[in-house]
């Protein structure tokens, strides 16, 4: 495992850390240089990335839209995290935190800004009434598995993922660790999806629209080529759940708005109506 790191007493940031994220880290808050954002003609205006926490959101505006929810017409403007367009003034504005996606709503008197993703689920199910529940019980369960997700996602994409694909060499300790945190999550949704259709009970909600870019796009050989190495063909429940919210409308199209890479019809790095979606999905294989 090679030599003992040993801590200095005061850390300082080594500008050769190498790894795919090393030349845009940093350990300080707050925009880098000035730029505005775009602005579209929907009162939604979404700034993200195709990843998982991006999907989570234009999943939950195809659905509503797919439920003939007008008022959630959308942009959504792509923000290219690789490049460090989180870091611009127009976008740390509407999120200090830097991370996407971020969401204007300009429906109201006054726009209203919301980021972390989980955050804007629980808003845009709230303002639409749609995909939460309004008894309190079950809108308690949703709430829990939500929950869960935001404090269990980090350690599958910035633990898991980061130290098994992204990291610039392979190190044991970590890899094994966050592997066994992975399959631990694993176990947990595939024992709760043996006594339910979904996550948090027998109706399709938020909660489902959050884990399922995450875990669903695991299980289904999607994220960080991994799934033979997290041996997910033992976790049937998972698989199940996986397979069947694929297969909604809305998700393959949400699924594919702020993507620039994959395959031709998986595309489409910016969204201004139904259209566009429309479009990319016209060119997938039959």
């Amino acid at each position: 495992m090679g030599s003992e790191y040993v801590p200095p007493s005061v850390w300082t940031m080594n500008p050769d850390m190498g790894g795919a994220w090393a030349s845009i880290n940093r350990p300080e808050a707050g925009a880098r240089y000035e730029k505005a954002l775009p602005v579209g003609q929907h009162p939604l205006q979404l700034y993200s990335m195709g990843t998982p926490n991006g999907q989570k959101v234009t999943i939950m505006l195809e659905e509503l839209l797919a439920l003939g929810v007008s008022e959630a017409e959308y942009d959504a403007h792509l923000i290219q995290i690789g490049e460090g367009d989180q870091f611009s003034s127009g976008f740390v504005a509407i999120n200090p935190n830097s991370k996407i996606p971020a969401l204007v709503d300009n429906s109201q008197s006054e726009p209203i800004n919301v980021f972390e993703s989980g955050a804007i689920l629980l808003y845009l199910a709230e303002k639409f009434g749609h995909f939460l529940p309004a008894d309190s019980e079950q809108k308690t369960m949703v709430l829990n598995w939500l929950f869960w997700l935001q404090g269990a996602a980090p350690y599958l994409g910035g633990g898991f993922g980061h130290f098994y694909a992204y990291a610039p060499e392979k190190l044991e300790y970590p890899i094994n660790r966050f592997t066994m945190e992975a399959k631990r999550q694993l176990d947990l949704l595939d024992k709760q999806l043996a006594q339910h259709t979904y996550i948090a009970g027998e109706s399709y909600t938020i909660a489902d629209m959050a884990i399922w870019p995450w875990y669903g796009n695991l299980v289904l050989g999607r994220l960080y080529d991994a799934a033979e190495f997290l041996d997910v063909a033992s976790y049937p429940n998972v698989q199940r759940w996986a397979q069947a919210i694929s297969q909604r409308p809305a998700v393959l199209r949400g699924r594919i708005v702020n993507r620039s890479w994959g395959e031709e019809w998986e595309q489409l790095p910016e969204r201004h109506s139904a259209q566009d979606i429309d479009e990319v999905l016209s060119r997938q294989p039959d």
